[in-house]
């Protein structure tokens, strides 16, 4: 994984980079790199990650697998190490939409405290079956923000999740209606603040201990922003994601799942300096966590989906973000797509394990 789970592409010097099974000398994503890898690659079929600002949704993006965030308190934090914030949950990633929703249902269960505090809903899981998306999916509408869809690194991603969500229209009825989410620039500051002050609380011991040269370059730089966040700034953050939570609900009103691509960009490539000494590369960053931070400022659930591949036949990921607890909608709409856009995906080409072929 990223070294402490503080970044998106995985690199790691200190224990090792895992790599994209699709293209070798490129990244997973992060910061659950690992989980990602030996999923794509077909070790196992699902794997347990945490995702505070992305980290299980952006290599699920990456390596062209399913990552399922879900809403906050819906799973026990209780012994992950920033199980105190407000902003992480654990979730799965997997092969298929079905194997994420057997693992989701899992894990899923509130601790004690979220229970009395969030009031979550029963936890609900759809059939998965065409018969039954015909009839439920024709009347499901979809929210997109036409600015912020197109905000990515290379129109082939916006350009391959229309196409996704075009032919789901078609299949099922379903409608996309365009809305208007204001202030995305603040939500990621207010996101960036609420995680960097939220992290570096359980991990002040071991700076203080004097282990901070035992990091990553990339590690300690982070650690530094984090330590610049006064109080002050986190509680201005806590009002400004008030107001985001309000635009974001008004959107719900109208529709019943926000639609975005997964990442701003497909998987970068792994300089080869980066694997001796690490990387800080905030652009590269800026694009992998661009329509991912909602959900976890927010506690929104959300779920990335593979729909295809770029031109270099690297996977590109379609996000679905649903309101507060509606983990179901979005893997009934999820295994709809999944099955529309299976032709469209590839294995991965640089190394994959078949374990059911026997030899």
């Amino acid at each position: 994984m990223h070294e402490l789970g503080l970044g998106v592409t995985g690199n790691n010097p200190n224990h090792g980079t895992a790599r994209n099974p699709h293209a070798l000398d490129r990244y997973t994503g992060g910061s659950s790199s690992g989980p990602a890898s030996i999923v794509s690659s077909g070790l196992c079929p699902a794997a347990i990650g945490t995702d505070g600002g992305g980290s299980v949704r952006i290599p699920s993006s990456l390596c062209g697998i399913v990552g399922l965030k879900t809403t906050y308190g819906r799973t026990d934090m209780t012994g992950v190490v920033c199980d105190g914030g407000t902003v992480e949950v654990v979730s799965p990633l997997a092969a298929s939409v079905e194997d994420a929703m057997l693992v989701y249902s899992a894990i899923a269960g509130s601790s004690p405290s979220d229970k009395i505090s969030l009031r979550p809903s029963p936890l609900s899981l759809p059939t998965l079956s065409s018969s039954d998306n015909l009839n439920i999916l024709q009347s499901v509408k979809l929210g997109k923000y036409s600015e912020w869809f197109h905000d990515v690194s290379n129109t082939e991603i916006s350009t391959k999740c229309e196409d996704a969500l075009q032919l789901l229209c078609s299949t099922f009825g379903s409608q996309i209606e365009e809305i208007v989410l204001p202030e995305l620039e603040e939500m990621r500051t207010a996101h960036i603040v609420s995680i960097g002050s939220e992290s570096l609380f359980p991990l002040n011991p071991y700076c203080l201990e004097g282990r901070r040269s035992d990091f990553t370059l990339d590690t300690r730089t982070s650690l530094a922003l984090f330590g610049s966040f006064s109080a002050s700034d986190y509680v201005a953050c806590q009002r400004l994601r008030r107001r985001i939570m309000y635009y974001f609900m008004e959107a719900f009103k109208k529709v019943d799942i926000i639609v975005t691509p997964t990442t701003g960009m497909t998987s970068p490539k792994i300089p080869p300096s980066a694997l001796k000494v690490g990387e800080s590369d905030y652009d590269v960053s800026g694009y992998l966590m661009r329509f991912v931070q909602p959900g976890n400022l927010l506690g929104l659930p959300a779920i990335s989906i593979p729909i295809g591949h770029d031109k270099d036949g690297l996977p590109i990921g379609l996000q679905l973000i649903g309101r507060p607890w509606a983990e179901a909608s979005l893997l009934r709409a999820a295994f709809a797509l999944e099955e529309l856009c299976m032709k469209f995906r590839n294995r991965p080409s640089g190394i994959f394990f078949n374990l059911l072929t026997t030899s």
